[in-house]
């Protein structure tokens, strides 16, 4: 569901695209169809198809925009398809009633407002036109469709422009218009408007994305960053130090689009107006809520966060995923934070310390939790599994309990022997259970394994972690902690989750 404010933002976007199509079907109306220009993309094919055959322009522009939609909307996900649709639907829309108000009600032909002469200014016009308006489309999360579909999918993989890649794609449609027209001159012409039109996007869209870099000095630094924070911005406080007075001092470092500079200037001005700031512009800007690099490094593996510092868990997620992703943990991407765990099932706690990471490191991310469930003691330790002989047990105490250790796995082991001390058969009954909580490119998913077995009277084996030594799965006349890593993950709790977990991003590849 849509905030307030999230839902005005959208409706905005719906708006401004709305007006950037009516300026791009003003464009191809007044300048490029008259004078028989030859552009790119769908609207160029859709040209020469008018030029040919006197079809309506607008209806082989809606044909060929609704096949390559179906082709590529997958990737470039739903909001994107649904303004495309949004936007080429308006073209269409906008093309048809430009025509039926300028042309000639007897000829249908369309005014040449410039004289039928001056095709060089026709051309100049509908390249700024058309490269303005494609600029606006795109800076508002929309699209005219056509080969912008194309563009975009490619735009969102590699680090090329907008326009470099229009320009490749359309410069063979553009060279076709000589087998209708058989006038070089006509080719010459669509080859300059093409140029124009790419060179006036990329501008249109570097202005329109222009960054700026802020630095403010100031001794009431921390009101100004809680309230640069409080307008939505992020920002980082550097150390400096003022070499007149000799005296430490604190800067702030803001990085935003131009567009909402003026949000930050007046945050820092009702704070304090005497602040000392001085601002710079950034060519290109990449990380959280800015692009993305999209350059690729060979034979770099993506990287995906287990939210864990846990050696053991770490090399049995290794050992599964090592083919396809490069597994980080916690402290390898600077971590050292106590991750949330503040609900009473395992779904909720692996959600939440996933989220935890996306949103304060953006890396994509997994994070499990585990609990041992014993059907004597009513689904206990569960979520408590890793701090079972820390809870405060009025029928229970360990003397041999190290106090210093949050999870101490041998002390854990001897309250739940002790517990089921005299309980036999059914009674002994209890489940391993993982959860795994995902957030992959923004979307959660959740993973469960399960493993059923037996608590046994006393520990057995020497490798794995945990209760292992005294939890034996069913069909096997050994614990966990006897058996080699191998066949341990072959049919464990977490080797399951896991599991389901490879499946999906295997069969989920962007």
């Amino acid at each position: 569901m849509f905030t307030k404010h999230e839902l005005l933002l959208e409706i905005r976007d719906y708006m401004m695209v709305a007006i950037a199509t009516f300026i791009y079907a003003i464009g191809l109306t007044l300048f490029l169809l008259p004078y028989e220009l030859a552009t790119g993309g769908v609207s160029g094919i859709a040209a020469l198809i008018y030029y040919s055959s006197g079809i309506g322009v607008e209806i082989p522009y809606a044909a060929i925009n609704v096949v390559l939609l179906a082709l590529g909307g997958k990737i470039l996900g739903l909001r994107f398809s649904l303004k495309t649709i949004w936007g080429f639907g308006l073209v269409s829309f906008w093309l048809w009633f430009c025509q039926r108000i300028l042309e000639d009600p007897v000829t249908h032909q369309l005014p040449s407002f410039l004289g039928e002469s001056d095709m060089f200014m026709a051309c100049i016009l509908c390249a700024l036109i058309e490269g303005f308006a494609l600029a606006l489309c795109f800076h508002y999360n929309g699209s005219t469709g056509g080969t912008d579909i194309i563009a975009a999918v490619v735009n969102k993989y590699r680090d090329i422009s907008l326009g470099q890649v229009l320009m490749y794609v359309d410069i063979i449609i553009v060279s076709s218009s000589y087998f209708i027209f058989h006038d070089p001159k006509k080719v010459i012409f669509g080859y300059v408007l093409l140029v124009l039109s790419a060179i006036t996007l990329d501008f249109f869209t570097r202005r329109f994305n222009q960054c700026l870099v802020v630095y403010i000095f100031s001794r009431n630094y921390s009101v100004i960053a809680d309230a640069i924070n409080k307008a939505g911005f992020g920002l980082t406080v550097l150390d400096g130090e003022g070499w007149y007075t000799k005296t430490e001092r604190k800067v702030l470092m803001c990085v935003c689009t131009k567009h909402y500079s003026h949000e930050v200037f007046e945050a820092v001005k009702r704070v304090d107006p005497t602040a000392f700031v001085t601002v710079s512009n950034a060519s290109n800007v990449y990380g959280e809520g800015f692009d993305k690099m999209k350059t690729k490094v060979k034979g770099m593996k993506p990287i995906i966060v287990f939210a864990t510092n846990n050696e053991n868990k770490l090399r049995e997620v290794r050992e599964i995923l090592s083919d396809r992703f490069e597994v980080r943990s916690l402290k390898e991407i600077g971590c050292f934070d106590e991750l949330p765990e503040t609900h009473a099932t395992l779904e909720e706690n692996s959600l939440e310390k996933a989220q935890y990471i996306s949103k304060f490191y953006g890396f994509d991310c997994f994070a499990d939790d585990t609990g041992l469930e014993v059907k004597a003691l009513d689904g206990a330790p569960g979520v408590y599994s890793a701090r079972y002989a820390n809870l405060e047990d009025p029928d229970y105490s360990d003397p041999e309990m190290d106090i210093t250790k949050d999870h101490d796995s041998e002390a854990n082991m001897r309250k739940l022997i002790y517990k089921l001390k005299g309980r036999v058969g059914e009674e002994r009954k209890a489940q391993f259970r993982t959860s795994i909580a995902l957030i992959y490119h923004g979307e959660v998913h959740l993973f469960n394994g399960t493993v059923k077995g037996v608590i046994t009277e006393e520990k057995r084996g020497t490798t794995g972690f945990g209760y292992d030594p005294i939890f034996q799965p069913d069909g096997y006349d050994k614990t966990f902690a006897e058996m080699t890593s191998e066949e341990k993950n072959s049919i464990s709790h977490r080797g399951r989750a896991v599991e389901k977990l490879v499946e999906f991003l295997n069969s989920n590849k962007k």
